[in-house]
């Protein structure tokens, strides 16, 4: 049996190559998809028939929470990056400056970020700060699936804010 399945197996690629490398390039990608799907139905069809389709359906089930975050999280990649490149260099400064004190601390947030992390322009009011932090504190509290990280970065955005229109 294992024997009839091999040349079956060998016969379907010799196939489907030379059937390939007749095709233009445009019809190339859209094969390419059909292949794809038919790879994937094929895999799924050997999951159910082996009795391991549980691993297939808990990692499909694992990854749908990420997929849904993901639209959310990628607006705050910029202001990550902003505060791991200044984290760096707030360590970098501080060593060399010999204990000089400047008006803010370098890893301290200014009004700039404060308005890109909570959406709001350098002219909003006291209302329109509060109003952003409210949204963003809906989608990313620690309780509602965010972290602890970015509400600690929107609260302190909203006093940054707050504190220079007080």
């Amino acid at each position: 049996m294992q024997w009839i399945l091999g040349i079956a197996l060998a016969a379907a690629v010799f196939v489907i190559l030379k059937q390939w490398g007749g095709l233009s390039a445009e019809k190339k990608k859209a094969a390419t998809w059909k292949l794809v799907l038919v790879v994937g139905g094929a895999f799924l069809a050997f999951m159910v028939l082996t009795g391991r389709v549980h691993v297939l359906t808990a990692a499909v089930a694992a990854l749908i929470p990420l997929l849904r975050k993901l639209p959310e999280l990628v607006r705050f990649i910029p202001a990550l990056n902003r505060f791991f490149s200044g984290t760096r260099d707030a360590g970098n400064g501080h060593g060399s400056s010999g204990g000089q004190a400047g008006p803010l601390p370098s890893n301290a947030m200014s009004e700039r970020e404060a308005c890109e992390i909570l959406g709001v322009s350098a002219a909003c009011t006291k209302d329109d700060v509060v109003m952003a932090h409210r949204r963003l504190m809906q989608k990313m509290h620690p309780d509602r699936g965010g972290s602890d990280y970015l509400a600690a970065k929107i609260n302190e955005a909203k006093s940054v804010l707050l504190r220079n229109r007080v």
